[in-house]
């Protein structure tokens, strides 16, 4: 078992993804949000940085290659059962988390009653966008929560003139009295879980194609 950088990097964060759940058993809504956000972009930096620097100082390891999916997995499935579950937008996320969940099951199933076979299941580029599609869409999801919770509830009290709270008031002054930064990151992250669910399926169908030939009686 050898140790280098970028399998530590993979380690911790594979160690970081229950933490985004955690968040939310330690810290109230209004910190929790923000602090589960940080934590899930710098994994997810950490994502690209450990394949790059693998690659370039030639530093590819068996333990590299079989942690860095477990660890995306890992972060992808906790962050998103945390968002459903706490959500305001909860009731449109369920299907296209569903799909996510679904095809990750699956296709871990194909892997593990395959093994090695011929490098039958070998992680594609669209694979590798697949996964980023579902980063940044959780990360935009999470922004909604801060959203909601920062210029919603902080702000220390109300603005007696207008009756908001400060916080409120502050994101009418920054931005007008038209956009709601709370909906509008919902919106778009919810858009793109749909698009990262649909790559997700397509990935999905093309590893039970590229798996069929080996799953007849009688072959291996």
């Amino acid at each position: 078992m050898k140790w280098n950088l970028p399998n530590v990097l993979t380690l911790l964060r594979l160690v970081a993804a229950p933490g985004v759940a955690v968040m939310f058993l330690y810290f109230d809504r209004l910190y929790a949000d923000g602090l589960a956000m940080l934590l899930f972009v710098v994994a997810a930096v950490t994502d690209w940085f450990d394949g790059y620097l693998a690659r370039a100082w030639k530093q590819e390891t068996k333990l590299g290659t079989m942690l860095d999916p477990i660890a995306d997995k890992a972060m992808v499935v906790i962050a998103l059962m945390v968002i459903v579950g706490f959500s305001s937008w909860s009731p449109w996320l369920v299907l296209p988390t569903t799909v996510i969940l679904f095809r990750e099951v699956f296709v871990s199933g194909l892997r593990e009653y395959l093994g090695d076979v011929s490098g039958t299941l070998k992680v594609t580029k669209l694979a590798k966008w697949k996964t980023t599609a579902q980063m940044i869409a959780i990360a935009v999801l999470f922004s909604q929560g801060v959203f909601e919770h920062y210029f919603g509830l902080s702000g220390g009290g109300m603005d007696v003139a207008s009756g908001e709270t400060l916080g409120v008031a502050l994101e009418h002054d920054l931005i007008g009295q038209d956009l709601d930064l709370e909906v509008w990151a919902g919106r778009v992250g919810l858009t793109l879980l749909w698009i990262a669910a649909a790559l997700t399926a397509i990935t999905g169908v093309d590893y039970l194609k590229k798996a069929m030939p080996h799953l007849k009686e009688g072959n291996s």
